[in-house]
Parts: C-alpha cells; sequence; structure tokens
C-alpha cells in the first residue's frame, strides 16, 4: 500500500478521477461532457465555505457560466428537488455538477434527472420497471464531487429523497443516474469536523458490510466490500485522529465509493431501520447507521457465523470469527466518539411500531441475510434505543 496519495483515473464503475488538488480539472470536465452552464447544487453549510468559493472561480475563469443551487436539507425532499428543477429551466443549465455529502449528492442526481420529465419524481421510484417511464431526452449530465466519504452516493444509479408527505425515503432510480464523471479529492475533506468525519466513515462501512453480508450470488461485489472494509479499518481512524492526513482522506473517499458499488449486491436491516428513522426523526443517516450496526449484526448472527470467519481473518483481528468483527466494531465506534444508542441522539420510544412496519417494507430488507417481520424489526429497534447489543 502507497504511504501517499496517489493521482490515477479510473473508469470503474464510472469516469474517476482521483488524488489531491483534482477539483482544478472542473471545467475540463465540464468541456468532456458538453456542458457549457453548469449548475453547482451543494448544500447551505458549504455553499459559502472557501471550497465551493474555489470551484465557482475555476469554472469562470475558464469561461463557464455557472450559478450554485443550495435549497437542499440534509435529508433532502421532494420540495428541494422541485426547486432545483425550476432553478435549472430558468437558469438554461445544461449540466448539473453535485458538490458535497450525500444530502447534495442525491438532490443533483434526482434534479438532473427530472430536468426535461414531464412526469413527477415519485412516478420513477424504485418499484417495478417505473425507470422505463423516464424520457432520457430529458436528463442531464452529472458530475460528481464529493466532499465527505461516506454515501458513495458519486457511484450510484438512485438517490434517496424523502416524500414530506407520507413521512418515507423512497429510492428514485435510473440507470443512467450513474454520475458521468467523479472526481475524489481528498483536500476537499479535509475540513470535515471529527464527528462528521466519524458518521460518514461509520456509513462506508455500513454500505460495505451490508454488501458483504447481503443474500444472493455476487462474488465481485463480495470481494470489493472485504477490501472496502479493510481501507476503513486502516484508515478511518487516522482521518478522526488527524484530519489533515491527505492519504487517509483519500483512502477513505475510495472505501466510501466501493461501498457504494458493492452494494448493488443488496443493503440489510441496518438501512431498512435508518430510512424510516431518518424520514421520521430527521436524523443524520451515516450516524444511524452506525449507532444501529452492532444491534443488526447480532440480530443476524445466525448467518453470519462464515462471512465473519473470513472477514475477521482478512482485516486480521486479534479476536476470530463473529465475536472478533462484533468486538471490532465496537471499540471503533468507541474511539472515534459514535454513541452507543439511539437515545443519545435524540430517537424516542413514541414510534417503534409504526418504525418496524416501515422497516419490513423499505427495499433495503429484501437484502438482508435473516428475513424480520416487523416484529423483529421492533425488537432490533428497542435493543437499539436501550444499548443492549
Amino acid at each position: 500500500m502507497n504511504t501517499r496519495a496517489p493521482s490515477v483515473n479510473w473508469n470503474y464503475p464510472t469516469a474517476m478521477r482521483v488524488g489531491p488538488g483534482r477539483v482544478n480539472e472542473l471545467p475540463a470536465a465540464c468541456r468532456e461532457l458538453g456542458i457549457h452552464t453548469p449548475m453547482l447544487v451543494t448544500d447551505p453549510g458549504l455553499a459559502d465555505l472557501p471550497m465551493v468559493e474555489t470551484a465557482l472561480r475555476i469554472c469562470r475563469n475558464d469561461g463557464l457560466k455557472i450559478a450554485v443551487f443550495a435549497d437542499v436539507k440534509s435529508n433532502p425532499n421532494g420540495a428541494n428537488v422541485d426547486s432545483g428543477v425550476a432553478a435549472l429551466r430558468a437558469g438554461w443549465h445544461d449540466g448539473v455538477i453535485a458538490f458535497g455529502g450525500g444530502s447534495a449528492m442525491d438532490a443533483a442526481k434526482a434534479i438532473a434527472l427530472m430536468a426535461g420529465q414531464g412526469r413527477p419524481l415519485w412516478d420513477f421510484e424504485d418499484v417495478g420497471d417505473n425507470f422505463r417511464r423516464v424520457d432520457e431526452a430529458g436528463m442531464v449530465p452529472v458530475i460528481a464531487v464529493p466532499t465527505t466519504a461516506g454515501t458513495g452516493s458519486e457511484v450510484g444509479r438512485s438517490s434517496v429523497i424523502t416524500d414530506d408527505v407520507a413521512r418515507v425515503k423512497r429510492i428514485i432510480f435510473h440507470p443512467k443516474m450513474l454520475p458521468a464523471l467523479v472526481i475524489l479529492d481528498p483536500e476537499l475533506t479535509t475540513g470535515l469536523p471529527h464527528s462528521i468525519t466519524a458518521a460518514t466513515g461509520m456509513d462506508a462501512l455500513s454500505h460495505n458490510l451490508e454488501a458483504y453480508c447481503a443474500r444472493g450470488y455476487h462474488p465481485m461485489a463480495e470481494g470489493i466490500a472485504l477490501e472496502g472494509m479493510r481501507l476503513v479499518h486502516e484508515y478511518l481512524p487516522r482521518a478522526v485522529a488527524d484530519g489533515r492526513n491527505i492519504e487517509a482522506r483519500q483512502q477513505m473517499l475510495v472505501a466510501s465509493s466501493m461501498g457504494a458499488t458493492a452494494f448493488q449486491r443488496g443493503l440489510g436491516a441496518m438501512h431498512a431501520l435508518s430510512h424510516p428513522l431518518g424520514a421520521l426523526y430527521d436524523a443524520h443517516h451515516g450516524l444511524l447507521n452506525a449507532v444501529l450496526m452492532p444491534y443488526v449484526l447480532q440480530a443476524n448472527r445466525d448467518a453470519l457465523e462464515a462471512p465473519m470467519e473470513r472477514l475477521a481473518r482478512y482485516l486480521d483481528l486479534p479476536q476470530a470469527g463473529f465475536a472478533g468483527v462484533l468486538n471490532w466494531i465496537l471499540a471503533l465506534r468507541a474511539e472515534i466518539g459514535i454513541p452507543h444508542s439511539l437515545e443519545e441522539i435524540g430517537i424516542g420510544t413514541d414510534q417503534v411500531e409504526q418504525v418496524g412496519n416501515m422497516a419490513v417494507a423499505d427495499a433495503a430488507a429484501a437484502g438482508n441475510p435473516l428475513e424480520f417481520d416487523a416484529a423483529g424489526y421492533s425488537a432490533i429497534l428497542e435493543r437499539a434505543l436501550r444499548g443492549v447489543v
């Protein structure tokens, strides 16, 4: 393993430019995709920061007519997407730059999808073959520039958008929602606070871990997930301890993209629970997965002895098997400051039954190693609320 952060180009699962300082290639990326009037989609917390100002200056100095859209919630909703589409059309923008964390990525990809559609957003929910309703000519290209290492949405073909009316998170999907070009620049992540680095890093772990454990035959995804977890094991503590560690920051960006590449195999109960909890409590998605992780792992233990044995060996953990992996996760959470229970992050006991019903209906439930009913999901939630692994 290199002890520095190399600059490389990849073409899997899409065109990727990886390395420090590569955000400076934004204008060239736009030209490559035929984008002349990009709309940069970000969130309010980033909109006025130097990194966004720098990206805008680079593009304007190259003659691009660029504007910013930042009306994006931490859990983006349908209204955010509608507003973004209106702004895109009003500015005659011919492409989108998704710049930020998972919320900006999801909103940006949905806005790019909806640019020229005649149907409402929810008509493209990932149910059956709804994606065939999309007018592909009405989509605009996306360049993704993640500033957190967690969701991996930059290499995903879907967006998670909250339906505020139904109070559920819906997955909007189309194969061409995959960004046409991705820039992974670790220098953009060095200013993240410790808490966000920890929560988003655990989100990357959750994607790799659930993909590794998911039902179904997909050895390629399993292999990617395994190496993604090794990168998290080695580099997440370093990134939290020293936010200026460029090597650690880059390896976590890569681990994040690997997790989202691997979870085409499936996800599981972590996400089946975090989606409704995020919709009901507007809580941070990565933090929810981080807190839920050991409780979901324990609930699936009967199906995981063999894969956890392999994982413990691959990570060279001091303790073998399932117990070794579980104890590593508990120790990692404690080391980087992840709360132990959901109650500690403001999740109450008032909607346990409702969350159980929503979890069993969530698309992520289909990949879980064991099949839980609503009562089973509620039981996991109750243990996570009390902190009883």
